[in-house]
């Protein structure tokens, strides 16, 4: 059984398993999340959170894609499924999760990228997610003297 207080970083790859699959099948949250449970690693991760990121980027992904477009250098069509299920992530939780520190929330994005994406995916997906946390975490970023 997955406990409560699991590993995050395990979750967000699972989300992003999850959400790459969701870019090319269509599948809902329930076939998706059951697909993530089967993975070898579920036991690790924090369950709760990933159930919470998944449903909230699948619940919010049109609101978040408007987010994202503007930081963008090409149409969300051009994006590979990984680049943009990682954008959705750190998106999401750049918007929705105020807990998770804008600098975390965006280097967890880009280690996703580093992992699962292209040679330079994850400078895109670092540019991207900075330009819109100077948006949506103005405040946090002003604090920190940024």
């Amino acid at each position: 059984m997955a406990q409560a207080r699991g590993n995050r970083r395990i979750a967000r790859e699972l989300a992003l398993r999850a959400l790459y699959q969701w870019r090319l099948t269509g599948d809902d949250y329930a076939r998706l999340l059951a697909q993530a449970e089967e993975a070898e690693e579920y036991p690790q991760a924090n369950a709760k959170f990933l159930k919470a990121l998944l449903d909230g980027v699948l619940r919010e992904a049109e609101a978040l894609d408007q987010a994202l477009a503007p930081h963008l250098d090409r149409k969300l069509a051009e994006l590979s499924p990984i680049e943009h299920a990682v954008l959705l992530i750190g998106a999401y939780e750049l918007v929705h999760s105020l807990e998770v520190p804008y600098k975390v929330a965006i280097n967890e994005a880009v280690e996703l990228a580093k992992r699962y994406g292209g040679t330079d995916g994850h400078k895109f997906v670092n540019g991207v997610l900075d330009k819109l946390a100077k948006t949506v975490r103005a405040v946090e970023i002003g604090a920190a003297g940024r």
